[in-house]
């Protein structure tokens, strides 16, 4: 008699040739159309399903946990944050969570170094100048960028993305700085070229270009708060290709339509799809629909690690990308 397949639901649609291979392993529900689930939909799939397959647009809070039941027994994210989901809660529940790590560091990095240039370069204004018909040829004192070889380049988070980031904008010329919560090995510190700052204060105060690639945890919420972005130089852009929340994002608009900062790069938002307007009228800002992440590699070999991780916990050992509470 064959043993009983794994339940697995699938909260959003997938790459096709990962949603094939989780029907071939594994009893899997497959998401029709690719709209968020609802709460009570979620909810109803979590009570019915041994392996959640979720994505950062389904929050999984502890309400929702203390009602799924019994037969819930691992949150499969197909995506590397997890602020999302509450897994201090899930792990007392005995609901094991794994996500998606690594995978997508050199897209979300490639996405940070085009806004960094679009920025200093004032792509967002040409292109509406463009698209609009304004432009009336070239002068020689048009549309004046800044070079970015030389510039100093704050990353505030230096994870797998912040320094492939770094390597990037080593490759241009930039002179790396960055904040983090533990202090680079020195060896890696050395081949990035990059240099410590343990004030974040400090550091925002003195760059050219500040990239925001830490993740969305409590002590990260509006790190880059009203304070702290007054604290950046008038000529400074902002980058962010982390977590929306990060940014004080009415700070930022606030400070953005004053002048008081020079432009900002945002492939995050801080309420998901609904932009503040404010920001959408401004030239020195560029708008992009959380692309980060977005490339047909990419989006495969995170559904590859799901796959991995499920069928490691099925074959009843640990999945490899476990999250342990509190380490994010």
């Amino acid at each position: 008699m064959a043993a009983k397949r794994l339940s697995v639901v699938v909260t959003r649609r997938l790459p096709a040739v990962v949603e094939a291979r989780l029907k071939e392993l594994f009893d899997t529900t497959l998401r029709d159309d690719d709209t968020p689930m609802g709460r009570r939909e979620l909810l109803a799939a979590m009570q019915s399903a041994d392996v959640l397959v979720p994505t950062v647009t389904d929050r999984i809070d502890a309400s929702l946990l203390a009602q799924a039941g019994e037969k819930l027994r691992l949150i499969a994210n197909y995506g590397a944050g997890v602020d999302h989901i509450d897994v201090a809660t899930a792990r007392e529940r005995g609901i094991l969570v794994s996500n998606t790590p690594g995978v997508v560091s050199d897209d979300t990095a490639d996405i940070a170094m085009m806004l960094i240039l679009a920025i200093t370069r004032r792509v967002p204004e040409g292109l509406r100048m463009m698209q609009e018909g304004d432009w009336r040829g070239w002068t020689p004192t048009a549309m004046l960028g800044g070079r970015i070889s030389g510039m100093k380049l704050g990353i505030l988070g230096m994870g797998q993305i912040g320094r492939a980031v770094a390597r990037r904008a080593s490759a241009f010329g930039m002179e790396i700085h960055y904040n983090n919560r533990k202090r680079l090995h020195p060896e890696v510190e050395a081949d990035l070229r990059a240099t410590w700052w343990e004030s974040l204060d400090q550091m925002v105060a003195r760059v050219d270009v500040l990239s925001i690639n830490c993740p969305h945890t409590p002590s990260t919420y509006h790190l880059m708060n009203a304070r702290r972005l007054k604290l950046m130089k008038p000529s400074a852009v902002i980058v962010n290709t982390s977590r929306g929340e990060v940014i004080d994002e009415n700070a930022l608009t606030r400070m953005l339509r004053a002048g008081e900062i020079a432009g900002a790069g945002l492939d995050v938002f801080a309420d998901g799809a609904n932009i503040n307007p404010r920001l959408r009228a401004l030239d020195n800002v560029a708008l992009l629909p959380h692309v980060g992440s977005a490339t047909r590699e990419g989006r495969v070999e995170m559904g590859e690690k799901v796959l991995i991780n499920i069928k490691t916990f099925d074959d009843g050992h640990r999945p490899p990308d476990l999250v342990v509470p509190n380490a994010y």
